[in-house]
């Protein structure tokens, strides 16, 4: 691999798989550790001799597996490789790895926040809703596809007609399209699988079972609301995120970045934007992030909680480059939950980090 002294080898090489599982044995000889080895799932016969190399040399790291078929190399990695290995699961690009900056993970510290100014460039709403509207595949960012919609469209019927028949075969292709897009256009809406359901012409049970299929494959996510035993009427129900915006994009139709600021979605997607950036700071350090959102009965509501070291951080996530003190009243509605409540904030549009008070901030998108 370049930069480093890592061997690498991608069993889309057919001479290569091949050798893989007709000799594993000699395919590591060959390509020594360290090493990555990419499409590991052509060739499960390699996972028996990685157990082998692993328990007689010990050396955490020495060899890294990637697959693009996240089923069929789960299941070769958790019956052969149990107890022996990391799992670790890559999401689309962050902001940091596309436009430079700290990449540590997302902290309500304003030292930490100043920090990660370093080597990047504020951008204003036209700029934000770009990069909302292009996406975060690598395919994109590198410039191999100029046309997000072209590889949208692409990148969806590869998932459905390769990872999710995968599991089924008697998946209905176009049902789990219009499926896929039903979900898209609840993005940052509390799970409803009946409505769901309903639009996509199929029952709950298969709205649900379809959900864990998008869920497994690294689609989207679920953050859960907020409760312990002093919160008593709050909202049980999670809300549904993408960890691509692109993708959202494309599945609700919208024709350009300037279609979608000035939308009805345009809310949505930005906190789905918001949201995600957030998590994959956690993710790409190898740290599970705790997410939740706070919802009572009576609809009132704080967009995003952060959970840390027994303290809780409040994010109120905007559209407005002018946000003032009434936005970060609702913070209060967390203090009844008995967990000491931290610095806050208020995600948005506006081009500085600055703050509202002593106790919130106001982050600009661009510094997620």
């Amino acid at each position: 691999m370049r930069g480093t002294d890592r061997n690498y080898v991608s069993l889309d090489d057919l001479a290569q798989r091949d050798l893989a599982k007709r000799d594993p044995e000699l395919f590591l000889q060959i390509h020594k550790p360290p090493v990555l080895i990419d499409e590991v799932q052509y060739a499960p016969e390699l996972f028996t001799y990685i157990k082998i190399h692993v328990d007689k040399y010990h050396k955490p790291g020495d060899i890294w597996l990637t697959g693009s078929q996240v089923f069929t190399l789960m299941s070769g990695v958790q019956e052969s490789l149990a107890g022996r290995i990391a799992v670790l699961f890559l999401t689309p690009m962050s902001q940091s790895e596309i436009y430079g900056g700290v990449k540590g993970p997302f902290e309500l510290d304003f030292k930490k926040l100043s920090l990660r100014k370093e080597g990047r460039k504020a951008a204003d709403a036209d700029e934000i809703y770009k990069r909302i509207f292009k996406g975060s595949m690598p395919a994109l960012v590198s410039g191999q596809y100029s046309n997000s919609q072209i590889f949208y469209s692409s990148y969806v019927s590869t998932y459905i007609e390769r990872d999710v028949k995968e599991l089924s075969e008697r998946i209905d292709s176009l049902k789990f399209f219009n499926f896929l897009t039903a979900v898209a256009a609840r993005t940052g809406q509390l799970l409803n699988l009946a409505d769901i359901a309903r639009d996509a012409d199929i029952n709950e049970k298969q709205s649900k079972n379809w959900l864990n299929i998008l869920k497994t494959l690294g689609l989207l996510f679920f953050v859960h609301p907020y409760s312990n035993n002093l919160l008593k009427r709050l909202v049980k129900t999670p809300k549904i995120y993408f960890y691509d915006t692109g993708l959202v994009c494309y599945l609700t139709r919208w024709s350009s970045a300037e279609t979608l600021q000035n939308g009805a979605m345009n809310g949505a997607i930005l906190e789905n934007y918001v949201v995600s950036e957030i998590a994959k700071s956690y993710l790409n350090n190898g740290i599970e992030p705790y997410l939740y959102f706070y919802r009572d009965k009576d609809a009132k509501e704080i967009d995003l909680l952060l959970e840390h070291d027994g303290v809780i951080n409040p994010v109120e996530i905007k559209k407005t480059a002018n946000p003032g003190s009434e936005l970060v009243k609702v913070f209060s509605l967390i203090d009844k939950s008995g967990t000491p409540r931290s610095k806050g904030a208020v995600v948005c549009l506006k081009p500085e980090l600055t703050a509202i008070d002593r106790e919130n901030y106001v982050v600009p998108v661009w510094l997620l």
